[in-house]
């Protein structure tokens, strides 16, 4: 704990930790302070001189509150508090006639400026600006630069704060953006005229306190004031960054970041920011029935009538259900409700195949947390991808390596740039073995940190040998003491959002079942006659071939193109749903707009289906569902809680023993961009896939 002082700021009386700046003390106090450079996140620039104030006793000129500390104050006469004032009529003048540079040069873009309404120097000049510009010469104009294709830009409205500059060199470790030129032609530019290649890039347009940097996506698509905010969950991740989602009648117009420090701090990953134009393109918007091997639209009642004949003539050995990466808790809690009462134990929702949610739930999270990652001094990434899988997790791995010089980060698996530095110790289960006996720097690191983290990814787990390897990587953490009383370094990092709700609620499975590999076998051998797909689109769906499969799911995808009925589903905008994110963080999801056409909400098609087998299922509404699911597993409804388990946890118990195989660890993201239905079937995130990889190809040779 930092040591406090005591000062005056407007004549008030406050007791304030001395590190922090003038500008946090003022702002402690209940004044505002107007600014343009500084952000609490990112490294102090000094460089707008907006948020001047006035020292008493200091020198007799207005001090730039943002790059002062209190502890640099020098007392009163008689060791009196030092004195703030922030309402003075120099401090006035001073901000009049900063504001007045400012916009010497800014156009006036107002009426058509993206920002427009959301403006941080519309609103700081009608609060602190003069009524007049006595400024007549022409104004300065600067060439647009190509920043790729999510971030559109008017670089004539740029006031020089370098807040984007600094983002992408301390959040994002990019070095695409700087500031060249000095005085009147300094000017902020990517020095290759290239895209900024990161997966964090949508935050610049966050960060842009005017219309400098809006989104391309976006533009010229709505109001603030038009739209509808409803905070939410995103899914396109395992890590449950806290989102809201802006919509205009039935469309999504743009999804922005919500404050949780827990997660995602106040940023959000492009493909979380940017794929809301997905979510109206290869809709599935009514029914459909396969006749003389065409889809062809049908009523509902056709439909679930159909399959209700379907599914009663099959013995129900012979029924299987698979569930996908985007369906919330309550989709799979009905789904299983309902494969209980027609008594098949053939379901599963790992459709990657992972070896992963037997036994302990800790097994299967992410133990640590994402918050307390910034406590590790040890960081061991075993056949994953952060960046690609999780980008947010990526962040705050990076935030820990910039804050600590001390921490050490190490590599299994594929060689990536991860935006901070490692040790790459391997491709894949020697050195996962070595380490695991003790061997090598890298295990003396561990056994010598504090807090030491072990992450297994998809990478990893999703292979024959994956059980094994979990075994291997919990012994090794528990060899060097990652797991203890006070502190749990294991952690398996899930990329599915509705995967660790599908586990915690055991759609696994049942005594004889059949697993999703086992599923698909079964279908190419004639041994599965009935299989319901609950949105799973990630697997060669042609394998179910074999038998008489439903799709139910919001895209026309993968699952959909090779399915003989098909029932349209809401998305993850447009229902109410939990999502457990890969800390099992359990998440309400809320609705921001209403399905297309004759969509529905999952858990309700469910419970449909169930009454026309005579077999309905025991709630008719969320309410008594999310009862009867909470009911099962407590971990539920504990919304944004973790923990919970105070017993001791066996890491030695996850996985199960067994020969490893000698193959490399390969990413489980192939293309960050596309890995769901509602990102393929984006526009912008098929740009950003051309680009992306086109860089990378360029870059190779």
């Amino acid at each position: 704990m930092s040591d406090t002082r005591v000062i005056k700021v407007n004549n008030r009386e406050i007791e304030v930790p001395s590190n922090l700046t003038l500008l946090q003390a003022c702002e402690a106090a209940g004044e505002e302070i107007p600014r343009f450079c500084y952000h609490e996140r990112l490294s102090v620039a000094g460089n707008c001189r907006m948020c001047l104030i006035e020292v008493k006793g200091g020198p007799p000129k207005p001090v730039a509150s943002c790059a002062q500390n209190v502890k640099d104050l020098r007392p009163g006469p008689e060791g009196a508090p030092p004195e703030l004032f922030t309402n003075t009529p120099m401090v006035k003048k001073a901000r009049e006639g900063v504001m007045e540079f400012l916009l010497i040069n800014h156009p006036l873009d107002c009426p058509i400026c993206d920002q427009g309404g959301e403006c941080d120097l519309q609103d700081q000049a009608m609060a602190y600006g003069r009524d007049g510009s006595r400024y007549e010469e022409n104004k300065r104009a600067v060439e647009e630069k190509h920043m790729g294709p999510l971030i559109k830009t008017i670089m004539t409205r740029c006031i020089q704060c370098t807040r984007c500059v600094r983002f992408a060199t301390e959040i994002a470790g990019v070095d695409d953006l700087g500031l060249v030129n000095r005085g009147e032609n300094a000017e902020i530019t990517t020095y290759l005229e290239k895209a900024v290649e990161s997966e964090l890039t949508g935050n610049l347009i966050d960060v842009c306190p005017v219309g400098a940097l809006t989104s391309k996506p976006y533009a010229f698509n709505a109001r603030p004031w038009e739209l509808r905010k409803t905070e939410s969950v995103d899914a396109m991740d395992a890590v449950g960054s806290n989102i809201r989602v802006d919509a205009r009648g039935r469309e999504v117009l743009r999804i922005l970041p919500v404050l949780h420090e827990g997660i995602n701090e106040e940023w959000i990953a492009d493909k979380s920011r940017f794929v809301w134009d997905g979510l109206r393109r290869q809709r599935l918007d009514k029914p459909y029935v396969r006749k003389d091997g065409k889809l062809v639209p049908a009523s509902w009642d056709e439909a679930l009538s159909l399959v209700a004949e379907k599914l009663k003539a099959a013995p129900k050995e012979k029924v299987a259900a698979l569930a996908g990466d985007l369906v919330p808790a309550e989709a799979v809690k009905a789904l299983k409700d309902l494969m209980g009462e027609i008594g098949s134990p053939n379901m599963d929702c790992r459709q990657d195949f992972a070896k992963v949610g037997e036994g302990d739930r800790r097994n299967y999270l992410f133990n640590t947390g994402i918050a307390n990652l910034e406590q590790a001094d040890a960081i061991l990434l075993i056949g994953t991808n952060p960046r690609a899988e999780a980008p947010m997790i990526n962040a705050r791995i990076r935030k820990t390596w910039l804050n600590n010089l001390d921490v050490k980060i190490g590599l299994i698996g594929e060689q990536k740039d991860l935006s901070y530095d490692y040790d790459y110790l391997g491709a894949g289960t020697d050195t996962l073995s070595s380490l695991a006996k003790g061997e090598g720097a890298f295990y003396e690191a561990l056994k010598a940190a504090k807090n030491p983290v072990v992450i297994v990814g998809m990478g990893a787990l999703a292979r024959e040998d994956g059980a094994a390897i979990l075994n291997a990587a919990a012994q090794l953490a528990d060899s060097v003491g990652a797991v203890r009383g006070d502190w749990n370094g294991f952690n398996v990092l899930h990329n599915a959002a509705g995967r660790v709700g599908a586990l915690d609620l055991g759609f696994l499975p049942g005594e004889g079942g059949r697993d999703f590999a086992g599923i698909l076998d079964g279908c190419e051998a004639r041994e599965i006659d009935f299989v319901y797909n609950l949105g799973a689109d990630e697997f060669d769906a042609r394998r179910l071939a074999g038998a008489f499969v439903v799709y139910q799911g919001s895209h026309g995808d993968n699952g959909a193109r090779h399915a003989d009925v098909i029932f349209p589903a809401a998305a993850y905008t447009e229902q109410s749903g939990i999502f457990v994110n890969t800390e099992g963080r359990a998440q309400m999801a809320n609705r921001a707009c209403f399905p297309p056409g004759d969509a529905r909400e999952d858990w309700a098609i469910i419970r449909a289906l169930s009454g026309r087998i005579g077999k309905a299922l025991p709630y008719d509404d969320m309410f008594a569902l999310r009862q009867a699911m909470i009911a099962e597993v407590p971990s539920l409804g504990r919304i944004d809680q973790v923990g919970g388990a105070e017993d001791r946890f066996d890491a030695s118990a996850a996985g199960a023993a067994g020969s490893l195989s000698s193959e490399p660890f390969v990413s489980a993201t192939a293309d960050y961009y596309l890995t769901n239905p509602i990102a393929r079937a984006s526009k912008t995130m098929a740009e950003c896939s051309a680009v992306m990889n086109g860089a990378a190809k360029v870059a190779a040779e």
